[in-house]
């Protein structure tokens, strides 16, 4: 049994399965307000709001309920848009009844994405990127960006502007099996969910249950779920694992822990890398980046998944952590084929390291058929130094081109010891085109994408080199 607060309110739960999204537990409850659009996070019709930690207070973080575990909201609390109406109509709900809701079906998720705005701390103007994971079906984004726009500051009176004030729940460790439901009756063993708080506690349970499904963010996992009927008979949330959420600073390097989610590592990194700042806009929706973390984007072995480009690019290694000890792999060497790593039973990525100082020079392109928050045809992280006008070092790193993410080691070495001017990067360009063997989907043909490699070489060139300008 575990128990969470709902609407301020406690809840218990003893029977439902763990792969039951918070989604479907609040329609089954009569909360419909939460809508499913679309089961992969792509819409934020079911969007919710959870409560977490903000140094000495709190904050409030809209997530997508379809792509929560009911498990996973253990001692927590979250807020519906029904919860968000007390007494009387919440003001991000007023605004938007004074035109900005149209047919209403994705009014709910507008409503509970702008509330998490709403109570952002230090806010001075509305940061429309909260509102980039809520896809409005009619269209009517103008009067929608009106009303999030339209918002003043919280009351001083305002109930959860109040709760902010105070720290969110300790969550505890998590050892949760249903009971009470017949449908369990003819299994061997009914399904189990862990939430370890410490790599020991987790090193613990994956030896005991080696096939254990290890869910971080749960923004991969749980489309599996609700789209291919995957199940697990154990899962185990490492998102609250201590050792996976740390950042820090050396000469040598900044390791990112990688159980942050994308949000958090945006807010610790304040900008200090350029590339990573540049290319957090373009993954995903806040929706998503408010759960996804870095590790599991890069576990997944994804050939387009849009982090390992720009890591390559930074020549970023990996830290790998087991029960018998930690030791770093490249991340260049770290795919060893589709959707397979070097990560062998029991390890994980426990923290990546991108190598300081950065080069001057960087910058991430991704091409898709929507500019913000789709899924990559080709993705591409370049970063270079200069020495006067020669290429003094340049690393590239590609997505969508190869069976997994790949560095153009061939083009670099086209472009190393060369001046970075135009004669020079159209022989790199042809390099590039010939280098990778890339396939026709329904994103792009294979012609298109070797078209790309060469075109992103020259967008860089033009880019740096002041022709633009």
């Amino acid at each position: 049994m575990f128990s969470f607060k709902l609407n301020g309110k406690t809840v218990q739960v003893s029977e439902v399965d763990p792969h039951t999204s918070v989604l479907s537990w609040l329609r089954q409850r009569g909360l419909t307000g939460s809508k499913e659009g679309c089961a992969e996070g792509e819409c934020g019709a079911c969007a919710v709001l959870l409560l977490r930690p903000d140094g000495e207070g709190s904050r409030l973080e809209s997530v997508n309920g379809c792509l929560l575990s009911l498990p996973s909201l253990a001692d927590q609390e979250v807020w519906t848009v029904e919860g968000l109406a007390d007494s009387e109509l919440h003001p991000a709900q007023v605004a938007l009844l004074q035109g900005g809701s149209q047919c209403g079906y994705c009014t709910p998720g507008f409503v509970v994405s702008m509330a998490a705005e709403y109570y952002r701390q230090g806010r001075q103007d509305f940061d429309l990127e909260a509102l980039s994971g809520n896809l409005c079906r009619c269209t009517g984004y103008r009067p929608i960006k009106d009303a999030a726009q339209s918002l003043g500051k919280p009351e001083a009176d305002d109930v959860l502007a109040q709760r902010l004030e105070s720290p969110a729940p300790a969550l505890e460790a998590l050892d949760y099996v249903p009971v009470g439901r017949h449908s369990y009756a003819s299994l061997q063993t009914p399904p189990r969910f862990f939430r370890p708080t410490s790599l020991p506690e987790l090193f613990e349970i994956t030896s005991s249950h080696p096939q254990a499904k290890l869910v971080a963010g749960g923004t991969d996992w749980m489309v599996e779920v609700n789209q291919r009927f995957s199940r697990s008979p154990v899962q185990v949330a490492i998102d609250q694992v201590l050792e996976l959420k740390s950042l820090t600073w050396t000469k040598e390097y900044v390791e990112i822990g990688a159980g942050l989610t994308l949000s958090e590592m945006e807010r610790g990194l304040e900008g200090q890398v350029p590339l990573l700042h540049e290319w957090f806009p373009r993954f995903a929706s806040r929706l998503i980046r408010n759960r996804a973390t870095l590790g599991g984007n890069i576990a997944t072995a994804s050939p387009i998944g849009d982090s390992p480009p720009v890591l390559l690019a930074l020549g970023a290694d990996l830290l790998l952590s087991s029960a018998t000890g930690e030791h770093t792999v490249p991340l260049a060497e770290f795919f060893t084929g589709y959707r397979q790593t070097l990560l062998q039973p029991g390890e994980l990525i426990k923290a990546v390291r991108i190598p300081l100082p950065l080069a001057p020079m960087a910058r991430f392109y991704k091409i898709c058929k929507r500019p913000m928050d789709d899924i990559s045809t080709v993705a591409a992280g370049l970063v270079m130094e200069l020495d006067g006008d020669t290429v003094k070092s340049i690393r590239i790193g590609l997505g969508g081109v190869a069976p997994t993410p790949v560095r153009a080691y061939k083009t670099e070495a086209a472009l190393l010891g060369k001046p970075w001017d135009l004669r020079t990067v159209r022989v790199a360009a042809e390099v590039a085109r010939a280098e990778f063997s890339p396939i026709d989907d329904h994103r792009g043909s294979a012609a298109y994408r070797v078209a790309m490699l060469g075109k992103l070489l020259e967008k860089f060139y033009a880019q740096t080199s002041g022709v633009l300008a």
